[in-house]
């Protein structure tokens, strides 16, 4: 990362207005690095960046530290070029349509991210495919580079990790673990970070245990189907979590999907499996993720798409 790393100082340091951008929909990862890194910049080279998203931000994340740093890109009033653009946590160039304009005016462009992607756009490409969050490449850079740092961008980061492995279900290596007994030395307290994930709205709640307990089965119970209809998607908080981890209790399910109507005919798909990838399946729907965790949106009845993601699992 040294030669990267490099770079990423000698650009930022010369820059007179930085941005930084993460995936649609931001989940905890995107935030919390977005956040993070925008708060180190801040503390070690005297730039406030401009943090920018585009979606809804889960109202679970409401309290996250420096949350009101982050502007909606529909609000954001930009007269000129920013001189660097940081994309965070993107996966692929579709997730941040939104934010073309900027992206394409950019003085220059890097991007930190984590996510499998065949097709980088940035000048500068500081990812890594085997860290378990973007969250732990920041991290990582910040300590080789000796940057000055805060309980808030732990915290932060903190929150990226715990979100993208699933409280450490889906940690592949020591490397992850080893960063967040660091950070809880360093004062971050677990229960702190588990409580601002732990904070959803009851009618969410309600919307979640009812698609669980109304789950279909298939294949002798090793394909968990959950459904949330538009109906209830408009009560929802966020991508889902709680039906996914119910159904990823039962005895005998190796794979979820939740089938979520954002819109007539707008399905977003969310697939977990427990011992076994799904990516593959995401990726036959148009979509992509992580091994273990992954996703979709199709444009198409909610009907046609859920024989699509059955007829996908016969067999796995």
């Amino acid at each position: 990362m040294n030669e990267k790393a490099q770079v990423f100082i000698e650009k930022v340091k010369a820059a007179k207005s930085v941005a930084i951008i993460g995936h649609k929909n931001p989940d905890g990862d995107a935030l919390g690095s977005a956040l993070a890194l925008a708060r180190l910049i801040e503390l070690n080279f005297g730039i406030s960046p401009v943090c920018t998203y585009d979606g809804n931000i889960p109202e679970t994340l409401s309290d996250v530290p420096l949350r009101p740093r982050m502007r909606y890109f529909g609000h954001l009033n930009v007269t000129a070029p920013f001189d660097v653009v940081i994309l965070v946590d993107y996966g692929t160039a579709r997730h941040l349509e939104f934010a073309s304009s900027i992206i394409q005016n950019a003085g220059f462009l890097i991007e930190i991210d984590h996510h499998k992607n065949d097709a980088p756009i940035a000048a500068l490409c500081i990812d890594d495919e085997a860290a378990d969050a973007t969250a732990v490449i920041i991290y990582e850079m910040m300590r080789e580079l000796g940057w000055k740092y805060d309980i808030d961008v732990l915290n932060l980061l903190a929150l990226g990790i715990v979100t993208d492995t699933g409280y450490f279900k889906f940690a592949r290596s020591g490397r992850v673990m080893r960063i967040m007994g660091e950070m809880i030395d360093a004062g971050v307290r677990i229960r702190g970070v588990y409580d601002m994930l732990n904070n959803q709205p009851k009618k969410a709640i309600l919307v979640e245990t009812r698609a669980a307990a109304a789950a279909e089965f298939f294949y002798r119970d090793r394909l968990a189907v959950a459904t949330i209809p538009n109906r209830d998607y408009r009560n929802m908080d966020g991508r889902g979590e709680n039906v996914l981890d119910i159904l990823a209790r039962i005895k005998g399910v190796e794979y979820i999907a939740l089938l979520k109507q954002q819109k007539e005919n707008q399905i977003g798909v969310s697939l977990r499996g427990r011992t076994k990838p799904v990516n593959h399946i995401a990726e036959a729907l148009g979509g992509g993720g992580h091994m273990f965790a992954a996703g979709a949106v199709l444009r198409d009845s909610l009907e046609n798409v859920h024989d699509k993601v059955v007829e996908l699992f016969r067999g796995a």
